[in-house]
C-alpha cells in the first residue's frame, strides 16, 4: 500500500508504538475496558528461553558488593538504592533516576543483576501502551542469568497525560523520554552497573519486547544502534502515528453513521471470515493461514441472523468491510491498513450500553486528547470524517519524527553486526500485521533487497495468533534462543517453531513459522498437527 498519508512537504525519511522480554504484554486492551493491573502485563510465557544460555564469562564473580553500587558515579544519574533482594539473595536490585538538564524530567530505571551465575549478558525490556515498562520486567531475565533492565520511560501510569505539563502545554522532554530516550538511558545505566559489579562488561546485549516493547526495540536499532547486539521485536507498535489514529476508525464510522454494531455481530463476521478462508491453505484448523489472501465479503451476511443481536443490515456489512479495508481519506484514498480478517473486531470498534453506543479505543482517545488537541476534555464523538483526516495528518506531521519508529535505514545497526527477529500474529486485534510487513518491505528496499536484509533482519508471521500471545494458532516459542544463536554462533533461523499446548502443557499442535514472504504448506501426508509435515514455500507455489 502506498504511504499516502504522508503529505508532500514532510521529509520522506522518518526517524523513528508497544512488552517485556518475551512476556507478551497486552497493553492496548482499552476499548473502554480497564487495562490489566500490575504494570499492564499480559500472558506470561512458559519460560524466558527453551534452553538456558551457556555462560560467557568463566567463573564470573562480583568484584564488589551489591550495596556499594550506590556509590557508582553516572552522568546525570542518581542511584536511589542498591540492595540484595530480601526474598532472593541471588539478585542485586538497583533503582536509578536519570535526568536531562535543564529539563526537570525523571526517568526511573530498574536494574537487576545476578549475584552469582551471571551468564555474561544484558537483557533490556520494554513496556506496553503508554507505559514504558515496570519494575517486574526484570524478573524473568534475571532468573535466567541475565543482568536486566526496565524503565518507566519518564512517567508513571498508563495513560497519555504525561504529554502535557502543569500548564497544559506539550512537555517535549517527557514525550522524547517515552519515545526513545528512556530506553536508551536504561540500557546505558544497566550495562554500566553490570560492568561495575563484575569488572567486565556484558559480552552481548539483547532487547526483547512486544507491542510498545517491540516498538522500543526497533527504535533502538534505528536511533541507538550500538546499544544492542540482538533485538527480538514482537507485534511492534511501529508506524505509531498511523496505528494510533487507525484504531479509532471503526468507532468514528459507527458514530457518524449512527449505526453502532453490537459485539455479537462483529464476532459473527469474524467467524464467517474464518469459515470461508480457513481451508485456503489446504488444512482446516480454524485458522486463516494468510489473511491477505482472504477476500470474504460481509455482504453475504446481510439478512442473516446474529442471534440476540438481530439481523445483519447493509449498513452493518458496509462498516465491517471498511474495518477490514482500513482508513480512507474523504476522496477514497487509502491512509493505512485495516484489521485482518480473522482478528477480533471488537478490540478496537466495539459498542456498549443501552441504548447501544460506539466506544472509543482508550489509547486513541488519549492520543487525541493529550497529544493532538491538548484538551483533556476533548469529546471524540465530535469527530467527522473531515476532522478524522485532519487529525491523521497532524498526528504524522507533528509526531512522526519523534515517535513514528518507521525509519527503514538500519545501516548502522547492520554495520555493528546487529541482528533482529521480528514476528507478528496474523490475528492481532490491536496492531495490524500488515503495518509490520509494510515496514519490513521498506527496510528491504533501503538495505539492498531481500537477501541482504535477511542477513541481519528477519520477519515471521504467526497465523491465528493474537496480540503478543493467544488465539487459535500455535504460539511462537524459542524466539530468544534463536536470536542468541544467530548473534553468537552465526546461525540464522530459517524458521521459528510455534506450538499449541493443552492445559497440562503437552504440545497438541506445532507448525513452522516461515521467513516472510514464505508460508507453511502441508506436504499432503501425516498429521496436520505436526510441524515436520509442513514445508516453507512461496504463497502461490505447491509444497
Amino acid at each position: 500500500m502506498p504511504r499516502m498519508n504522508h503529505t508532500l512537504f514532510v521529509s520522506a525519511s522518518i526517524a523513528a508504538l508497544l512488552g517485556t522480554p518475551g512476556l507478551a504484554q497486552d497493553p492496548q486492551r482499552r476499548g473502554g475496558a480497564p487495562p490489566p493491573a500490575a504494570g499492564r502485563g499480559g500472558p506470561v510465557p512458559r519460560s524466558l528461553m527453551q534452553t538456558a544460555p551457556k555462560p560467557l564469562v568463566a567463573n564470573a564473580k562480583p568484584v564488589r558488593t551489591c550495596e556499594s553500587l550506590a556509590s557508582v558515579a553516572l552522568p546525570n544519574t542518581t542511584l536511589e538504592s542498591a540492595a540484595v533482594d530480601a526474598n532472593n539473595p541471588t539478585i542485586c536490585r538497583i533503582t536509578a533516576i536519570t535526568t536531562h538538564p535543564p529539563a526537570g524530567d525523571k526517568v526511573r530505571i530498574w536494574i537487576a543483576i545476578p549475584t552469582a551465575n551471571w551468564n555474561g549478558r544484558f537483557l533490556g525490556t520494554g513496556g506496553g501502551g503508554f507505559s514504558g515498562g515496570n519494575a517486574g520486567g526484570v524478573n524473568a531475565p534475571v532468573a535466567s542469568g541475565f543482568a536486566a533492565g526496565a524503565t518507566d520511560a519518564g512517567h508513571t501510569g498508563g495513560d497519555a497525560a504525561f504529554a502535557l505539563d502543569a500548564n497544559g502545554k506539550l512537555d517535549w522532554q517527557a514525550i522524547r523520554d517515552f519515545a526513545h530516550v528512556g530506553i536508551h538511558d536504561m540500557t546505558v545505566t544497566g550495562k554500566a552497573l553490570t560492568e561495575a559489579m563484575y569488572g567486565v562488561a556484558p559480552r552481548y546485549s539483547y532487547f526483547s519486547g512486544c507491542s510498545t516493547g517491540g516498538r522500543q526495540g526497533l527504535m533502538e536499532a534505528q536511533r541507538y544502534p550500538q546499544d544492542y547486539n540482538g533485538i527480538a521485536s514482537a507485534a511492534p507498535a511501529i508506524n505509531w502515528t498511523n496505528l494510533i489514529v487507525q484504531s479509532l476508525w471503526g468507532s468514528m464510522l459507527m458514530n457518524n453513521g449512527s449505526n453502532p454494531i453490537p459485539a455479537c455481530k462483529l464476532a459473527a463476521a469474524t467467524a464467517a471470515a474464518v469459515t470461508a478462508c480457513d481451508a485456503n491453505d489446504g488444512v482446516k484448523d480454524d485458522v486463516i493461514e494468510d489473511p491477505s489472501r482472504c477476500t470474504y465479503d460481509p455482504k453475504a451476511l446481510v439478512g442473516t441472523s446474529a442471534g440476540d443481536c438481530g439481523t445483519f443490515t447493509q449498513a452493518d456489512a458496509d462498516i465491517i468491510r471498511k474495518l477490514w479495508d482500513g482508513p480512507r481519506r474523504e476522496d477514497g484514498g487509502p491512509l493505512w491498513y485495516g484489521q485482518s480478517r480473522g482478528a477480533d473486531l471488537n478490540a478496537l470498534a466495539t459498542s456498549r450500553g443501552t441504548p447501544l453506543k460506539p466506544a472509543a479505543f482508550g489509547f486513541s482517545n488519549d492520543w487525541l486528547r493529550y497529544f493532538i488537541t491538548q484538551d483533556p476534555q476533548f469529546d471524540w464523538t465530535t469527530i467527522t470524517p473531515a476532522a478524522y483526516q485532519a487529525f491523521w495528518d497532524r498526528s504524522f506531521e507533528q509526531y512522526g519524527i519523534v515517535i513514528g519508529t518507521d525509519n527503514p535505514d538500519l545501516s548502522a545497526f547492520r554495520a555493528r553486526g546487529g541482528k533482529t527477529i521480528i514476528w507478528h500474529g496474523w490475528s492481532d486485534q490491536l496492531i495490524t500485521a500488515e503495518g509490520t510487513i509494510d515496514y519490513y518491505k521498506r527496510v528491504q528496499q533501503r538495505m539492498g533487497g531481500a537477501k541482504a536484509t535477511s542477513e541481519f533482519a528477519r520477519l515471521y508471521l504467526a497465523p491465528g495468533v493474537t496480540h503478543c500471545a493467544g488465539g487459535a494458532g500455535p504460539q511462537p516459542t524459542g524466539v530468544l534462543d534463536a536470536l542468541l544463536s544467530w548473534v553468537e554462533e552465526g546461525t540464522p533461523p530459517d524458521t521459528l517453531t510455534a506450538t499449541r499446548r493443552d492445559q497440562a502443557g503437552a504440545v497438541t499442535r506445532s507448525r513452522p513459522l516461515c521467513q516472510w514472504p514464505l508460508v507453511a504448506k502441508y506436504r499432503g501426508t501425516g498429521s496436520t498437527d505436526d510441524a515436520k509435515n509442513f514445508v516453507c514455500s512461496a504463497p502461490n507455489s505447491r509444497p
